[in-house]
């Protein structure tokens, strides 16, 4: 870094006095580099040719929808230019929509902390498929986790239906020994049913079972993934610690070594807020905080009544299941 000074120093010389770099360099002690930049001769080496384009009587037409439509795509906007007496190709057109479209604002974020027993997150995971006769069946995990402890329970399912959603909750409530007292939601559809705005239209099932544990639902604000992150980076936690290479004959099976799992390594974890303790310690900590049990758990089975045809088969989800003869075409 050079003074004011120098920098004067240097400019007079060069400019006024028509010394050379170098002559000025030696002079004044400093490398050749420190006086090219400080006369920033490399600007006026650069030879630029600006040619007109074909684009150009476009562009505040571009800019001006731009602003209007920042998400518009440049393959929709070169369709408009083109009815518009434009010639050039598609290409200028994106070249031009990448220097034209506008920038969102850099959004600042504040770590979010929760007392003990006040918050629990929950999504869904996708967890690709598995072969279930010659049915192909998506598996999923319903994720809930205690935002302050960071305790977990998932429980893997061949569906995302209302029932699998509730007894996922009754489960990890029976699993944690309690409840928290808000329990945040994504825009899931089996919680919410429609949003306009702040006013929100839970599913009734999920009002039923807020009301059997005392819970209050809250859906996260749109466009706001961080007020669950804790949830989301359990998930990735569980494909990456957990279910990666993982070998199981049912999803009864993987639920089993999901539990034995979960006890051994992910709750033995040190608490990443709390180095000093684990998990499991900070989870035995907030059970007094949680709301505590109703005396009998939430009814939430899934009941389909089926029947068969003229032989003693059934057909479910694209596989046969024997009967009983006596049952043949009842429900």
């Amino acid at each position: 870094m050079i003074s004011e000074a120098q920098r004067a120093e240097i400019r007079r010389l060069f400019y006024a006095e028509h010394w050379r770099i170098g002559t000025i360099a030696r002079e004044l002690g400093l490398h050749a580099d420190t006086v090219r930049a400080t006369l920033e001769t490399a600007r006026f080496n650069v030879r630029t040719l600006v040619r007109p384009s074909q684009l150009d009587p476009h562009l505040d037409f571009l800019r001006t929808t731009l602003e209007q439509y920042p998400r518009l795509r440049a393959t929709r906007l070169h369709e408009m230019i083109v009815a518009r007496g434009y010639a050039g190709s598609l290409v200028q057109t994106r070249r031009a929509v990448r220097l034209l479209r506008p920038r969102p604002p850099a959004e600042a974020y504040l770590r979010l902390s929760t007392l003990p027993g006040e918050q629990a997150q929950v999504d869904w995971g996708h967890f690709g498929h598995v072969q279930v006769g010659q049915s192909r069946r998506p598996l999923s995990a319903f994720v809930m986790v205690l935002s302050w402890s960071r305790a977990i329970h998932a429980l893997f399912t061949l569906d995302q239906t209302l029932e699998s959603f509730l007894r996922g909750h009754v489960e990890a409530f029976t699993s944690f020994q309690g409840a928290a007292r808000t329990l945040l939601y994504d825009n899931l559809k089996s919680a919410v049913l429609a949003r306009q705005g702040n006013a929100i239209q839970f599913h009734p099932r999920l009002l039923e079972l807020a009301g059997h544990y005392h819970f209050l639902p809250r859906p996260c604000a749109v466009g706001r993934g961080n007020e669950k992150g804790r949830v989301e980076r359990q998930i990735r936690f569980l494909r990456d610690r957990f279910f990666a290479a993982r070998r199981f004959r049912d999803v009864d099976d993987l639920n089993a070594q999901f539990l034995r799992w979960r006890d051994d390594w992910a709750h033995a974890r040190p608490h990443p807020d709390d180095p000093g303790k684990t998990v499991a310690q900070a989870l035995a900590e907030e059970r007094p905080r949680l709301l505590p049990l109703p005396e009998h758990p939430f009814e939430c089975p899934r009941v389909l009544a089926r029947s068969s045809g003229k032989t003693p088969y059934l057909r479910f989800d694209g596989n046969d299941y024997s009967i009983p003869p006596e049952l043949l075409r009842k429900p």
